[in-house]
């Protein structure tokens, strides 16, 4: 694993992206399902009907849809498993697309291997159906015991079935009929923004572009595009741009996970880094009395060694003003520091208003 990580752009020249994969465009997203069922033929890994009721009332409902009563019977089979399914309707999705769906067990069974998916209506938020699932679950883990030993790789309750529900609701959205549009960008900045915008206008040589705050750029159909949105947005979407950054030092303490923008600057600071580490060492001795003696007795004599070493050889290193992220890092390694000392220090040297950068801790 790696103990640091540090990234940084070399050159300007190289961060041109395009708009496409800077923005979302409004209107064109995904749309989350969820929907609550049953898999069927589970090798005695389901749940277990008295720990979990839910289980026990979709049974039974399920099985008096298909005419059979169950309610005054003791039902103590282990091969279902009540599960959660979720899903992404994509975007302008038609009826009969199909569309991959996800399976995660709700109760308390091991494993969902093997299973079969019954008939699960998917909703979205607004509480109607959009997909209905069904098919063989899929389980990437596995999990395997005997009496005094187990082993489990992966989470073997949960799921995926490919093309596992198909699409029986459209969502109406008439993206040819739009006169304007709104992009949204991912990473929301003004810098950013107005490079879009200036791209856009000077690509279509009208004022079709205009910015509305960091995070939107507000899209006008000119006429010269013949009424349709689509040929527009595919022609802007290629176009590319640098986008801009703050500077800032995301910092993951748990991991010990670095990464630093290449616009971070330090002003002038000095730098030193020392532990120090006390050893204690426990050697005792054995005394034992002479020889033939009516009085002595054996006894353990302690016997305690402690050193301390304050890392004298460490210096205080200068880092002049206005240097680059480069020269930070190399001037950090030059100590012999590490990645957890390191963020100590970063975040030291912001506290003393000498690093030009925001620092976000996860």
């Amino acid at each position: 694993m790696l103990a640091c990580l540090i990234q940084f752009m070399s050159a300007p020249a190289n961060a041109a992206s395009r708009i496409k994969d800077l923005v979302d465009f409004e209107g064109i997203r995904e749309n989350q399902l969820v929907g609550y069922g049953l898999v069927v033929g589970l090798n005695g890994t389901g749940d277990s009907l008295r720990n979990s009721p839910f289980t026990r009332q979709s049974l039974q409902a399920m099985l008096e849809r298909l005419g059979i009563n169950t309610r005054d019977t003791d039902l103590r089979t282990a091969n279902v498993a009540a599960v959660m399914v979720t899903a992404n309707l994509p975007p302008f999705a038609t009826q009969g697309t199909r569309i991959d769906i996800s399976v995660s067990a709700l109760g308390d069974s091991d494993s969902l291997q093997g299973g079969m998916l019954l008939v699960t209506p998917l909703h979205g938020a607004d509480g109607e159906v959009y997909a209905v699932g069904q098919g063989s679950v899929a389980v990437a883990g596995f999990a395997a015991e005997g009496d005094a030993a187990s082993i489990t790789r992966g989470v073997p309750t949960v799921g995926r079935i490919a093309n596992g529900a198909i699409v029986e609701r459209e969502i109406l959205f008439s993206l040819t009929n739009l006169r304007a549009m709104r992009l949204a960008l991912r990473n929301p900045d003004l810098t950013t923004a107005r490079r879009i915008a200036t791209a856009i206008n000077k690509f279509t040589a009208l004022n079709t572009a205009t910015v509305r705050d960091p995070g939107t750029v507000a899209l006008k159909l000119p006429k010269e595009y013949k009424g349709s949105i689509v040929e527009m947005l595919t022609d802007i979407e290629q176009l590319r741009i640098e986008p801009d950054q703050t500077a800032k030092v995301v910092i993951d303490e748990s991991t010990g996970i670095i990464v630093m923008g290449r616009d971070v600057r330090v002003s002038t600071v000095a730098i030193a880094q020392g532990n120090l580490t006390i050893t204690v060492t426990e050697a005792p001795q054995v005394s034992q009395p002479n020889p033939l003696s009516e009085t002595g007795r054996t006894v353990v004599v302690p016997r305690t060694q402690i050193t301390a070493d304050d890392e004298g050889d460490n210096k205080l290193a200068v880092i002049p003003e206005g240097v680059t992220l480069r020269e930070l890092v190399d001037g950090l390694n030059a100590l012999g520091i590490g990645p957890r000392d390191m963020i100590s220090i970063l975040q030291a040297v912001k506290a003393s208003g000498a690093l030009q950068a925001e620092i976000e801790v996860m």
